[in-house]
């Protein structure tokens, strides 16, 4: 029998058969197992990588090397992906080059955050050009890296700045109508330089750039006429077309004949010779090629400076982390400008319909022609253009009309101090919000009014806001400034005077945007969620094949999370019967909650209460047995630091902690919160809870609510209480912990807040309508340490009632006036 031949012995298929089957079953159950949980698998190539890898599609290491023999060998166009067939015609996509001086050392860096931030948004082409050594770098291997033959990373880099010119003329000279030398260090807004670059004829010969002629030490020392300049490199250098047709056959030439070590003067030497122009002059370029003298520290403070919003290329950016900071930001300041956009285009649409004789109510509804609504889409799509009775209200102090006397929004006075009738406290500091809007409105006011000085040869200067009016309404926020003003002319007869100006401003609402982020990544769409819904992977993963392998992702990312309830008691028996009942009608009735409570039980030194405490927690553990509650025992004195110190000691680094007081009433709402804003090696999360004032001064019958609403009578908001706190384990003993030093009451939570707000993690706060602190009275032990006696005295008195009933308590009761007149006259005399 040959060797390829197959046999017909029937005993030997008898003893095949039953392998056979095994082994086809088994493949059978391995194979409906990958494909139900095909989703694992594919996901990975979409996982970021390690190493700070920010690139997309950055491969392995192996495959990295690869390509990095396989881009020394690929020709200029495919390094920037530049289409062969595109030309100086296509302004569109080919106005503008860019070429990037780095080092070896930078590429992995500064480069890579430039090619990552404004470098990906030109209208044009970037590369970057370092040392004929250089390779593109393991976390951007994308990186559109030019290593220039004969060339090294030594300082002064005039060799390699003009190859890098000769190089861009070469390759690239007949697709791009402008050339920008830049450096690694400089943020380019390339929104703006766009504009400008389109307003400029790029057929004559342009040489770009912040003028200078050297400073006070090199003044005469570069060899420079007196009508001769320089483009200063680092803000950058813009070189049209026709200029770099005219330098670059002199490169060579230039570069032999130099006559200083600085690469920008030698390079506005030689395009001052060969192409016969010098540096703009123009003053205003000081201002839009912005240079920072601050070296490092230069952007790393405050934005919000005109000289950053007026700027179209910043420089020094040295730290890769500010050149991200500031490309948020900028992108910040362009959400603005299309939103105020978008409200001027929904304000002419109303206009207009108002000229055609439409109603207001069906605007929404109207057609351009047949089939060609004005509004295609519905609310609550993601394509809605908006609710045009609201965004198209006409701008003006009277976009908001009351109907009634109770309406009336009241304007708050601004000067030195703010006033405000809707306060408690009428007259208060201004606080930083408020601040900060007056200079946005200060900066945009005077970016508006100087908008044309250059050709009006004056410039107006603001000096201070002298008072002003500030309310907010339904449509937005409106003030009116009294600002005083130095109004400089400086062409003709020079005048230099003070002037006083009245500011009407209406800034308008633009709409509520919404996005849901789970453990800080923005969670999938709805539409991908779908289009998985209706998968073959999702319609494996319900059958017998997945086997329940998969059950965990059905869960909610959000709801999924087990909070760890740890609560610390001495007495309070009564209270503890209130808050066992809120925890299992909130987290152990009907579905429930997934959550763990943990009791730090001590002695109470007058209330006997221990044993029944205990008795409360078994027969709730009696009733519900699938239950996680634990009573840990402590006979110790009692202690909020060390009780907490031993609840957190039972759990996993990678649980979640509620700390929470007995005398906290909650909802599901306030879980779902500390789920959302508690987020592992990122956020912290200190609620703003909301506490009951004294309820035999608050209403008339003296009775304690546990569910009233929440209003500036019957409550306030704890902005200063940090004892209600959640976090993970692991960032708990990140932060340092509690100081088990601290006895008795108070003191330990705002140590533990301080601790969290010097760390690198967020600490987040804010109000939560559904976690409220129940009234009870405050004693302070006399034995308490001098701040938490202090601390304890406040919070009791703070309890008492809001300011507004404490006011009308003393009105209708003269002697508690004449009391406190004659206890201060006592007090304060010597004898006293």
């Amino acid at each position: 029998m040959s060797i390829g031949e197959v046999t017909a012995d029937p005993a030997m298929r008898k003893k095949r058969g039953p392998r056979s089957a095994l082994l086809g079953l088994v493949l059978g159950f391995v194979g409906g197992f990958l494909v139900a949980n095909f989703r694992l698998v594919i996901p990975l190539g979409k996982v970021r990588p390690s190493n700070d890898s920010f690139c997309p599609g950055a491969p392995s290491r192996h495959h990295q090397r690869v390509t990095l023999d396989y881009r020394a060998k690929l020709e200029p166009m495919d390094i920037v992906k530049l289409p062969k067939e595109d030309n100086v015609s296509n302004s569109a996509t080919n106005l503008l080059f860019v070429g990037v001086m780095t080092a070896r050392k930078y590429l992995d860096t500064r480069a890579k955050a430039v090619f990552e931030t404004w470098g990906s948004e030109l209208p044009g082409k970037i590369a970057f050009f370092s040392s004929e050594t250089s390779t593109a770098p393991d976390n951007c291997p994308d990186l559109p890296l030019v290593a220039l033959p004969n060339v090294d990373d030594s300082y002064p880099p005039q060799k390699k700045s003009f190859l890098m010119l000769q190089y861009m003329w070469q390759h690239f000279g007949d697709k791009f109508e402008w050339f920008l030398r830049a450096d690694d260090d400089v943020y380019v807004r390339s929104d703006r330089l766009e504009k400008l670059l389109r307003s400029v004829d790029s057929r004559l010969p342009r040489y770009i750039g912040q003028a200078g002629r050297g400073n006070s030490e090199e003044f005469g020392l570069l060899s420079l006429e007196y009508d001769e300049n320089f483009c200063m490199g680092g803000p950058g250098v813009v070189l049209s077309r026709e200029t770099l047709k005219r330098v670059v056959p002199h490169i060579r030439y230039c570069l032999k004949n130099l006559y200083t070590t600085h690469e920008d003067v030698e390079l506005g030497r030689c395009v001052q010779k060969y192409a016969g122009i010098p540096c703009t002059w123009s003053y205003e370029m000081q201002s839009i090629l912005y240079h920072n003298s601050s070296g490092d520290q230069a952007f790393t403070g405050n934005l919000k400076r005109k000289e950053v919003h007026r700027a179209i290329t910043l420089h020094p950016v040295k730290s890769p982390p500010y050149m991200y900071r500031l490309h948020n930001y900028m992108r910040g300041l362009r959400i603005q400008e299309l939103q105020h956009l978008k409200v001027q285009l929904h304000r002419d649409i109303q206009s207009m319909m108002a000229e055609l004789h439409v109603d207001r109510e069906k605007i929404q509804e109207y057609s351009l022609s047949k089939n060609v609504p004005l509004f295609p889409e519905k609310p609550g799509s993601d394509q809605y253009l908006g609710d045009n009775k609201v965004l198209g209200v006409p701008a003006g102090l009277r976009a908001f009309r009351p109907k009634k006397t109770s309406e009336v929004i009241p304007w708050d006075f601004l000067s030195k101090s703010e006033y405000s009738l809707t306060d408690a406290n009428p007259r208060r500091r201004i606080h930083s919000d408020v601040k900060e809007g007056l200079e946005d409105i200060t900066r945009e006011v005077m970016a508006s009014i100087n908008a044309c000085s250059r050709q009006r040869g004056r410039v107006v200067e603001e000096r201070s806001i002298l008072y002003g009016y500030r309310r907010v309404d339904a449509y937005g926020a409106d003030t009116v400034l009294d600002i005083l003003l130095v109004y400089r002319k400086y062409r003709g007869r020079k005048v230099t005077l003070p002037v006083r100006r009245h500011v009407y401003v209406h800034q308008h609402f633009t709409g509520l945007e919404i996005r849901e982020v789970v453990d800080g990544v923005e969670a999938e769409s709805k539409t991908h969620r779908d289009r998985e819904a209706n998968s073959i992977q999702s319609v494996l993963r319900n059958s017998f094949l997945s086997m329940n392998y998969n059950a965990k992702e059905s869960l909610d990312p959000i709801e999924s999370k087990v909070i760890h309830f740890i609560l610390p008691l001495s007495g309070r028996l009564a209270t503890f019967r209130r808050f066992i009942s809120v925890y299992e009608d909130v987290c152990l009735v009907g579905k429930g909650e997934r959550t763990e409570l943990t009791i730090i039980l001590f002695p109470h030194r007058v209330e006997g209460s221990f044993n029944e405490s205990t008795s409360l927690v078994n027969n709730l553990k009696y009733k519900y047995p699938s239950a996680v509650i634990a009573v840990v025992p402590s006979y110790k004195n009692f202690s909020r630091a060390v009780a907490l110190e031993i609840g957190v000691s039972r759990h996993k680094d990678d649980d979640l902690l509620f700390f929470v007081d007995v005398d906290i009433v909650f909802t599901s709402s306030a879980l779902r919160r500390i789920r959302l804003n508690t987020i592992m090696n990122r956020q912290v999360y200190f609620p703003i809870v909301f506490s009951q004032f004294d309820p035999k001064i608050v209403y008339a019958d003296g009775k304690l609510r546990e569910n009233d609403l929440i209003t500036n009578s019957n409550g306030y908001w704890r902005e200063y209480g940090f004892g209600i706190a959640s976090l993970y384990k692991k960032d708990f003993r990140l932060v340092g912990g509690f100081d088990l030093s601290i006895q008795g009451w108070g003191k330990e939570d705002v140590d533990l807040f301080e601790k969290a707000v010097r760390s690198n993690l967020t600490t987040f706060r804010a109000v939560d309508p559904h976690l409220v602190h129940v009234f009870h009275d405050v004693e302070c032990d006399p034995s308490l340490s001098g701040p938490q006696l202090t601390m304890c005295e406040g919070s009791r008195a703070d309890t008492y009632a809001g300011l507004n009933q404490l006011a009308d308590t003393i009105y209708s009761h003269p002697e508690y006036l004449r009391y406190a007149k004659a206890l201060r006259t006592r007090t304060s005399t010597p004898a006293a």
